[in-house]
């Protein structure tokens, strides 16, 4: 009986659980770059059931293996390429194979599949409260003039005129580059650690990616399928209420054997 409380709540524990990480995927799958999450859940200790005599305990017989207690072992997160959005803006960029932006923050270098960009106060290109974006050198980018081109490999550059001040004037044009996108990839996706606005970080060495895919003016969704979502939503919501009904009973009958047969 007391094996039915355990069973019972770690499953409603487990379950709760699992409906925050779903409900987290679905609140962020308009969120370019976001990665969904997937909780596994796991036995807690398996012990062995064996037979004896009444009297003679001698060579017990094994019956099965059973466990008191469900889980929640970890949250993977699914590192599959979303679909890509275009924008037109000039400030938005994609990657088209593996690979994460690096953006300077507080905390320090962050990396992130989030390619919604803007440009901060200073003229610094930036993720939206989160910090700059590295170029290749190791520096942010300083976008000073917003008709600039960006080729398939993250340079930013801009065609600048002179001259020409008079009918005689020589008009020369010259491609300034105003710096290129930092692109790292790295060795095993497992050891990154996912923190909030879909950014990760790690103690791996980045990789620079030597010729990364750069889209300019896309952005990479979310990899969250809603309707996938929405099963695993009410799987687990049907899961939660089922085991809460049948602990309701549980503690219905214990109730009646500790008043009603306790008094004959």
């Amino acid at each position: 009986m007391y094996q039915g409380f355990y069973n019972l709540t770690s499953g409603m524990l487990t379950q709760s659980r699992n409906l925050n990480v779903i409900s987290n995927n679905m609140v962020n799958i308009q969120t370019p770059g976001y990665k969904r999450d997937k909780m596994v859940s796991t036995t807690f200790q398996e012990e062995v059931l064996y037979r004896t005599g009444k009297r003679y305990k001698e060579d017990p017989e094994p019956l099965a293996a059973t466990s008191k207690i469900r889980a929640a072992e970890r949250t993977y997160v699914n590192h599959e390429q979303g679909g890509f959005d275009l924008t037109d803006g000039i400030f938005d960029f994609a990657l088209g194979d593996k690979g994460y932006f690096c953006i300077d923050t507080p905390a320090g270098v962050r990396y992130t599949r989030n390619g919604s960009f803007l440009v901060d106060d200073e003229g610094y290109l930036s993720l939206n409260g989160q910090g700059r974006v590295q170029g290749t050198d190791g520096q942010p980018i300083r976008i000073d003039n917003e008709n600039f081109t960006v080729d398939g490999r993250g340079n930013i550059s801009v065609v600048e005129t002179s001259g020409g001040g008079s009918e005689d004037g020589e008009v020369t044009t010259e491609v300034r580059q105003m710096g290129t996108l930092r692109v790292v990839d790295f060795e095993d996706y497992e050891q990154l650690h996912k923190e909030d606005y879909g950014m990760f970080s790690t103690d791996q060495a980045p990789q620079e990616v030597e010729s990364p895919s750069v889209m300019w003016k896309m952005v990479e969704k979310s990899n969250v399928d809603m309707v996938e979502e929405m099963v695993s939503m009410m799987t687990s919501q049907r899961a939660l209420q089922s085991a809460a009904q049948v602990l309701k009973m549980y503690d219905q009958i214990l109730s009646k054997a500790a008043t009603d047969v306790g008094r004959l």
